[in-house]
């Protein structure tokens, strides 16, 4: 199978776009490189402190805690599962420790934990950077985009089918649509040589199930594991939805599209309070994230205060307010070049 551009340590052409409205910015990737060394000692205590405390949140949710102690156990796991999940995906771009086979192997084991198995995982989320908010290929490895006019052509069927794939009962649900159905089930059934490691995801996800229902019966299905994983998901899930699919987005075809433009006008940086970037690990600085993805995810603020550029990024936030104006955008629209709803179409 032919590598992307990322999996060969190729960087795609890094001349932006001169658009009108749109500042040049030139040699950003270059300028980001010093930051894109980790710290091993920080690095190990990022993933062995957020694995800790996330034993003890687990351990909080069995019958030793009141009711209520157990439910706020449950929701600090499903938390600390989001950062940790975060870190897995910095090491899987080897931001981190990329020369550690200790490293590789624990993370090819949380991420059968996590039912997000490694090698799905890697080559959709390898495509999408590599292609980024290009129209024709933005369904690969992220929420699939229609312009205006495809949406009109396409068949009822097909309209139900896409909007059910950006609605928000399947980011909320993500735990079910997004990974156990899109990491685990559906890859498997599509290539079972290429994702095998969907198996042991699937069985011990299912082991473990079974054993919570017997010694610790329904409620500690619930608050062991449903739980837990349901809120990581459904944030994480947003996350990545809101990651590409704001208001003031601009998508590109082949011929509009560059790296750093894609990076900068195509991904947002996502404002969050001090509390919810370290449970997501600083994924708001999604922006720089793509313009260089070697940059460990400790460094991502401070390469934000450094380089002015950045902070030009299309923001947005977990306001509720916020959020409703993301979910609202449906298809992009050619003529005014920004996403708007499907209402009226």
């Amino acid at each position: 199978m032919m590598k992307s551009a990322l999996q060969m340590g190729e960087i795609p052409d890094l001349t932006r776009g001169e658009r009108a409205g749109v500042t040049p910015v030139h040699n950003l990737h270059a300028r980001t490189k010093a930051y894109a060394r980790d710290s091993s000692w920080k690095s190990w205590w990022c993933i062995l402190s957020t694995t800790f405390l996330l034993g003890v949140a687990v351990a909080g949710t069995f019958p030793l805690l009141p009711l209520i102690g157990r439910v706020a156990s449950s929701i600090l796991a499903g938390l600390l599962m989001l950062r940790l999940f975060v870190i897995y995906h910095d090491q899987l771009h080897r931001a981190i420790l990329p020369r550690s086979r200790l490293a590789r192997i624990f993370m090819r084991v949380l991420g059968i934990c996590f039912i997000c198995p490694n090698a799905i995982w890697r080559s959709s989320h390898d495509y999408h950077h590599s292609h980024n908010c290009k129209l024709r290929s933005a369904h690969i490895g992220s929420f699939p985009i229609m312009t205006r006019e495809q949406y009109r052509q396409t068949s009822p069927g097909g309209r139900f089918l896409y909007l059910a794939m950006r609605h928000p009962l399947t980011i909320l649900f993500g735990y079910v649509t997004v990974f156990f159905l899109g990491m685990v089930v559906l890859p498997f059934f599509s290539s079972p040589r290429k994702h095998f490691d969907s198996v042991p995801a699937f069985l011990l996800h299912g082991a473990i199930a079974v054993w919570l229902v017997v010694y610790f019966g329904w409620l500690g299905l619930v608050l062991t594991l449903l739980l837990p994983f349901f809120i990581a998901s459904a944030i994480g899930s947003y996350l990545f939805y809101a990651q590409h699919n704001f208001p003031g987005v601009i998508l590109q075809d082949k011929k509009g599209w560059t790296y750093e433009g894609a990076a900068l006008e195509s991904s947002s940086y996502l404002k969050t309070n001090p509390v919810m970037a370290w449970f997501t690990a600083n994924i708001g600085y999604h922006h720089i994230h793509h313009i260089n993805h070697l940059v460990p995810f400790y460094r991502l603020p401070e390469l934000y205060r450094d380089i002015p550029e950045l902070r030009q990024a299309r923001t947005t936030s977990l306001h509720p307010l916020e959020i409703l104006r993301c979910l609202r955008l449906k298809v992009w629209c050619v003529e005014t070049q920004r996403m708007v709803g499907v209402r009226g179409l």
